[in-house]
């Protein structure tokens, strides 16, 4: 058995979930809905304040379906109640961001402004407070496509290892390089 898959995701208060016809697991909760299609071999059982993911043999595609639908629902139950939050920070002189609904206006050292729209599910606020660097916050309640939103930004510029420029997670370290030597 999946250690991680036989594990049961506790069913939240105020919370409800159901599993459409469709194969397709349903979470509703103060923060939103979120849908997750679910593959026809796996089996999700909802029993009093647990949810149950099931797998009909030890086949090993059936073993990895196991674990993974089960991590995803954790994040799903997670991102209802609570969100998911990433953050930016651009370093390097001259780089802002501003946020207008969902309209992103980016100035990353290049010869024009970059704007990108965010999705309707993802939020964004920048700051910029003196002495540090401007950040960027992502809200939301799908983990996977706010990941997917803060690399996309992330490649517009990535840090560099002279100097250390770019748009960087907060938590991300960049390593350094020393570059040329100074002379003889």
């Amino acid at each position: 058995m999946s250690r991680i898959g036989k594990k049961p995701v506790s069913l939240v208060k105020g919370v409800t979930a159901s599993v459409s016809p469709a194969n397709e697991f349903i979470l509703k909760g103060p923060k939103g809905e979120l849908r997750q299609a679910i593959d026809r071999d796996i089996t999700i059982k909802i029993e009093g304040e647990q949810i149950l993911i099931e797998r009909p043999t030890d086949q090993i595609r059936h073993r990895a379906l196991h674990g993974l639908y089960r991590a995803l629902i954790a994040n799903m139950m997670e991102g209802v109640t609570n969100g998911f939050k990433r953050e930016l920070e651009l370093v390097g002189v001259g780089y802002r961001a501003t946020v207008q609904g969902q309209l992103i206006d980016l100035a990353l050292g290049f010869s024009h402004n970059i704007i990108l729209e965010l999705p309707k599910e993802v939020k964004g606020t920048a700051i910029a407070e003196k002495g540090q660097n401007p950040r960027i916050i992502l809200e939301s309640t799908d983990k996977q496509l706010l990941g997917q939103v803060a690399a996309k930004l992330r490649s517009l510029r990535k840090p560099e290892p002279y100097k250390g420029k770019g748009v960087r997670y907060s938590n991300e370290v960049v390593r350094r390089k020393a570059g040329k030597a100074a002379g003889k």
